[in-house]
């Protein structure tokens, strides 16, 4: 399951919706909404996107957040470290290859350890000189 597909069961439950209702109301089918909540499709289009907020109301900080989980919510990810450190490197194909084997505790403290580093955006603003 990825990040945005738990957000809309999520949402779903809470609002007491089916599959089956959502995928009516977004004329879309439920194989496919299955889908997507499940982690075995990509991303939503942005047009989805833009029709699962509305149908749930979302505004603001709410609308916003689902846009960043559906950013981070593609299930084959790829990693492009050409340019970076050995380590780098190595880190991506650890991850690969150990991902399925980490308990969620594991999962927790990395993403912790991960959200709390600079960004590569964050890292590129603060090496600009100033002006």
């Amino acid at each position: 399951m990825t990040p945005f597909g738990a957000k809309v069961r999520e949402l779903r439950e809470q609002r007491g919706v089916t599959l089956k209702q959502l995928a009516g109301a977004l004329e879309i089918s439920p194989a496919y909404l299955s889908a997507l909540e499940h982690g075995h499709r990509g991303r939503p289009t942005p047009a989805l996107l833009v029709q699962i907020c509305e149908y749930f109301h979302l505004i603001w900080d709410d609308y916003e957040e689902m846009h960043r989980l559906a950013h981070l919510s593609h299930p084959r990810v790829q990693v492009d470290t050409s340019g970076l450190s050995p380590g780098a490197t190595e880190l991506a194909n650890l991850l690969a290859e150990r991902i399925h084997g980490l308990d969620e505790q594991t999962v927790a403290a990395a993403l912790r350890l991960l959200k709390s580093a600079p960004s590569s955006r964050q890292s590129k603003r603060r090496a600009r000189p100033p002006g």
